[in-house]
């Protein structure tokens, strides 16, 4: 009987433990703002990211809570995304490596797929994940990581491989993939901050 109830005694004190334990959902450090909640400043602004990206997502619901921001963030991210003289395949690629040498998954998670339908190779982006250098990489594909991965690390560039990039890539593009890594940077470092997690049922890439 002794060791009856001495087994029960354990095993409520185990459950007990298992339930105490158990994970609780953390609140967001920035709760969704409903469009109804808004300022008229955040309304515009939302309204024109919705309107120029098809949704509200990412940083951008964080950086609401600053409209002024926001609305000078989404139009310089317009000109680094979709207007730049760099083609989608070396910018998507400058993108993700910001976004691993960050830790940002969210970012990762939202340019992936971008860098492979613009003509990355999965597998880069699969060594990119693991923190290697990507094999098989085309010759521009070499200098951008080369290129991004010594301005993330040392904060600068020596004479020699600034002169390789100019001659990869030209002067407008050289400004324009510092530009994409710098805005990039921003991007993991709100979305870090706000803790955005991927979306549910999404592999970790990482």
């Amino acid at each position: 009987m002794e060791n009856i109830l001495t087994a029960a005694v354990v095993g409520i004190l185990v459950f007990a433990m298992a339930t105490v334990a158990r994970p609780q959902p953390k609140e967001p450090r920035f709760l969704d703002i409903k469009r109804e909640q808004m300022t008229d400043a955040q309304k515009r602004v939302y309204d024109e990211i919705a309107d120029s990206r098809g949704g509200v997502r990412g940083p951008f619901g964080t950086l609401l809570r600053s409209p002024d921001l926001a609305d000078r963030w989404q139009r310089l991210g317009e000109y680094v995304r979709y207007k730049t003289s760099l083609p989608a395949r070396l910018n998507e690629l400058a993108i993700l490596i910001t976004a691993r040498f960050w830790g940002s998954k969210y970012e990762w998670y939202a340019h992936k797929p971008l860098a492979i339908k613009g003509g990355l190779a999965e597998a880069v982006t699969e060594d990119l994940a693991q923190n290697k250098r990507p094999k098989n990489m085309k010759p521009d594909e070499e200098l951008v990581y080369d290129f991004c991965t010594v301005l993330h690390r040392q904060h600068f560039v020596d004479d020699q491989l600034f002169k390789r990039a100019m001659e990869t890539l030209g002067e407008r593009s050289v400004i324009d993939l510092v530009a994409v890594s710098g805005f990039y940077v921003a991007v993991s470092m709100v979305l870090n901050v706000a803790e955005i997690p991927i979306p549910p049922g999404e592999k970790s890439p990482w």
